[in-house]
């Protein structure tokens, strides 16, 4: 009696595959629904293919360190359009820090976005005090980008961090 209303795991992994493919439940295998439905069942869903938004103005983030340049291109909310570094543009070690390495990995992410997204106009934020700032920005204009304004957005020190406890002698 117990033992009727017990499934096994079996069965209910059996039936709900049947639920997912609109087969109707009392039917044991595909002969036994109607070409129709097994038909529609297996018919997969086409996605529509979403366009590559146009984005004529954006923002392009340059961070430059002193052992990498990281450059972001963004739309004016922010949301992340393509991006480049030294280190990815294929230089390796203390090269990855040089004005050239940052020239280059700007040149990529603007092509990029460029090509994918159709970009124009740029704002330039430029963060850090490595040496890939001037010609970051430099290459941006001969990207034929036009650099609407560039703002500095380093971040500066305002008390520091907690001193260390005095040494006891």
């Amino acid at each position: 009696m117990a033992d009727e209303d017990v499934k096994t795991k079996e069965e209910v992994v059996k039936e709900a595959e049947k639920a997912t493919k609109n087969i109707p439940a009392d039917a044991t295998d595909k002969a036994a629904a109607t070409e129709g439905e097994v038909q529609a069942a297996e018919a997969p869903v086409k996605k529509k293919k979403s366009k590559k938004r146009a984005v004529s103005e954006g923002q392009i983030h340059v961070l430059a360190t002193f052992n990498n340049t990281i450059i972001t291109v963004t739309d004016t909310k922010g949301n992340v359009l393509t991006n480049a570094s030294a280190g990815a543009s294929g230089f390796r070690g203390s090269k990855k820090g040089t004005a050239y390495a940052a020239q280059v990995a700007a040149e990529k992410a603007i092509t990029d976005a460029r090509n994918a997204y159709g970009l124009s106009k740029a704002d330039v934020l430029v963060k850090g005090i490595g040496l890939g700032r001037d010609s970051a920005i430099r290459s941006l204009a001969n990207q034929k980008i036009i650099v609407e304004n560039v703002k500095d957005v380093t971040g500066v020190a305002h008390g520091g961090v907690r001193p260390r406890k005095a040494k006891r002698n």
